[in-house]
């Protein structure tokens, strides 16, 4: 970065008096930190990695004390991310404030195949780390094998499950499944039925997989009791709240089975607990609107069984499902997967956690794999006139929340959410008139921007400098 933004970036950390996701303040007065590892770890496993500030003191208000010398701290630093796996190489600034010099070390994310970057001392297990909020956190077994499996391309799905016999694959399904996958992938039609299995990752070795057993047996939960759906139905807002009679559920239920019985039951029972009315058209006809487009709500159902990770690490985790007052939330175990961000989600193809499985439910579904389903949901959401399905990626889960619109002909209020859940990423004027359709950045964030930061629901990352180019928007 630039002296002149440094120089506003530590103005900004005084005025707000807190570290950031993105931020470490260092004291530095009387030497180099000597031990940097834990954030120089978090920073490049982090996306957008980080910046580390040193010459403030956080004990002493925030005040601007100065580094002991700016050319040995540099060096001293770069000594330390030279103890890292892959080496870490920090892009320094050296800027002057209030008379006193300070210095930015600014941490780039390593690449995904490098993932977890770590302190070669203590070792890939113990010197791995992740950002969470202000603080470095070591990372967790699962944390760590995530990378490991991307980068090895280790599909949990084709683990076999040793007492498993193909005697627990249904005939019927298995026949019916290779019929399908005759008639449409013509290079199998001359293989036999048990190398078509194996060539599918339904079997290997002759003993059925775990993908195998969550398509075509006749229990899964026999094997791993805990791949189903826990679903329930909140009085209120939140979980712990009771409704008039005392109850905090309306309806709880477990559903089980395999992946495509999982998926109609799962529907079932949003079916069941979500309201429907009846409206009469321009016409005269009548036709029925349910709180939430059924077929939106299929592909977040669908998206998750896919994509959940099947490792050893998360097989006791159910994808769970919570209908409140206001909202639909579905949760699965692990997060999104390999290069994917929440930002690029519909937008591109990604990488696919259980390729084997995905491949399969296309032949005995009719699903689409290849953008997972998330235009489907936004554009069944649009046109349902309710605001953008929030996802929200974090360690070992990802969650999707669909909110009810709340006010049958209240734009203003369905924007006004839509802008809340886009910002929870910081977003610049262009960023936000660009999403929501606006040719004139200016127009939109006098319009909809202002009343939010008037309110307290917006703010700014540049307070002290609202007409800065840099300006950007967040919501808490």
């Amino acid at each position: 970065m630039l002296e002149e933004e440094l120089a506003k970036l530590v103005k900004k950390v005084i005025s707000e008096q807190c570290e950031k996701q993105n931020i470490e303040i260092k004291k530095a007065a009387g030497g180099t930190p000597s031990k940097l590892y834990d954030t120089l770890s978090s920073f490049a496993n982090q996306i957008g990695g980080g910046i580390i500030i040193f010459g403030i003191d956080e004990d002493a208000g925030y005040e601007v004390v100065g580094v002991y010398d700016a050319q040995d701290l540099q060096k001293k630093v770069m000594e330390q991310s030279l103890q890292m796996e892959p080496v870490v190489r920090p892009l320094f600034t050296v800027a002057q404030v209030d008379g006193k010099l300070v210095v930015s070390a600014e941490i780039s994310e390593c690449d995904i195949y490098d993932k977890p970057c770590f302190y070669k001392g203590a070792g890939r297990m113990r010197g791995s780390y992740i950002r969470v909020g202000d603080s470095d956190q070591p990372m967790t077994e699962y944390e760590i094998y995530s990378y490991e499996a991307f980068r090895r391309r280790i599909h949990d799905e084709l683990r076999t499950v040793d007492r498993a016999t193909l005697e627990n694959l249904l005939r019927d399904n298995v026949m019916e499944y290779i019929i399908d996958l005759r008639r449409q992938k013509q290079n199998l039609i001359n293989l036999k039925d048990e190398r078509i299995l194996e060539t599918q990752g339904i079997v290997q070795g002759g003993v059925p997989t775990l993908a195998g057993l969550m398509l075509l047996s006749e229990y899964p939960q026999e094997f791993f009791p805990q791949l189903s759906v826990t679903a329930m139905v909140v009085q209120g807002k939140e979980i712990g709240e009771l409704g008039d009679d005392g109850e905090r559920f309306v309806d709880n239920k477990r559903i089980e089975g395999t992946v495509p019985q999982m998926l109609e039951g799962t529907l079932a029972f949003v079916r069941r607990n979500m309201k429907v009315k009846t409206i009469i058209t321009e016409d005269g006809t009548r036709a029925d609107k349910s709180e939430y487009p059924i077929k939106a709500v299929r592909e977040i159902i669908l998206n998750a069984l896919i994509h959940r990770d099947y490792s050893v690490h998360t097989d006791r985790s159910p994808v769970r499902l919570v209908m409140y007052e206001d909202r639909l939330e579905l949760e699965n175990p692990g997060g999104l997967y390999g290069r994917i961000t929440v930002d690029d989600l519909g937008k591109a193809s990604a990488d696919t956690r259980n390729p084997y499985m995905a491949g399969a439910l296309e032949i005995m579904i009719d699903t689409e794999n290849r953008f997972s389903g998330i235009p489907t949901v936004r554009a069944e959401l649009r046109k349902a006139g309710m605001p953008d399905p929030l996802f929200i990626d974090r360690r070992g889960g990802f969650k999707v929340i669909f909110y009810k619109k709340t006010a049958s002909n209240n734009t203003e209020i369905d924007m006004e959410q839509d802008v809340l859940n886009y910002c929870i990423t910081p977003r610049s004027r262009e960023e936000l008139a660009q999403k929501f359709g606006f040719e004139a950045p200016t127009y939109f964030i006098k319009k909809y921007i202002h009343p939010l930061i008037k309110d307290g629901k917006i703010k700014m990352t540049l307070p002290d400098k609202p007409k800065s180019k840099f300006q950007k928007y967040y919501s808490d």
